[in-house]
């Protein structure tokens, strides 16, 4: 015989082990947002942002600051008094601060062409789909000419009505001159079966 269980009820507590401790979630409602290790940004702005640098850095104004720039270091640790010198003549710090500018402007490089590969897929299937709406217009209206030309066809001309006329004038004038055509003598209804007799 198997041993009874026992209700947990009947004592008073609630079913299950956390019941009383955990409120139980709605299921309703979104979960609250946790917290990240990592910062948020919005990608969008990043990337408008890695544009305008991205667009500075291709500019004359950028290689004339950082030419600028290149000469005062290089005058600076050359000319300048032993104690205020920051960077001896191998310019290892310049080289750093040239290869950290370098490995931050290929990236941002990088991802400006992409979002202008991005932007210009969107624009070339707008064209498309532009284009095949424009091969549809144009077949219809094709396909509408071509039935304008048949029904036209069929339709009687002004030229064609003027001659139709002229020859219905002249006709009504030879009439009127004495030359009327010939009058068929009415058939008797047994005329024709006597002669065949």
């Amino acid at each position: 015989m198997a041993p009874e269980r026992e209700n947990p009820r009947e004592h008073g507590t609630p079913a299950g082990a956390t019941a009383a401790t955990r409120p139980r979630a709605r299921l309703d409602l979104p979960r609250p947002p946790r917290r990240r290790l990592l910062p948020d940004w919005d990608p969008d702005a990043f990337g408008r942002l890695s544009e305008r640098i991205a667009r500075f850095l291709g500019t004359g104004r950028f290689l004339v600051w950082m030419t600028v720039v290149v000469f005062v270091w290089v005058l600076w640790n050359v000319a300048a008094p032993e104690a205020v010198r920051f960077d001896e003549y191998p310019f290892i710090f310049l080289t750093l601060m040239l290869s950290l500018q370098a490995s931050y402007a290929a990236p941002l490089i990088l991802l400006a062409q992409n979002r202008q590969d991005d932007r210009d897929r969107v624009n070339l299937e707008q064209d498309r789909k532009q284009n095949e709406r424009s091969i549809a217009d144009t077949e219809y209206l094709t396909r509408e000419i071509a039935a304008l030309r048949i029904g036209l066809g069929e339709v009687a001309t002004r030229d064609w009505i003027r001659s139709e006329l002229q020859d219905l004038a002249r006709e009504l004038d030879g009439r009127a001159d004495g030359d009327a055509p010939r009058a068929f003598p009415a058939e008797r209804p047994g005329a024709r079966d006597t002669e065949d007799r």
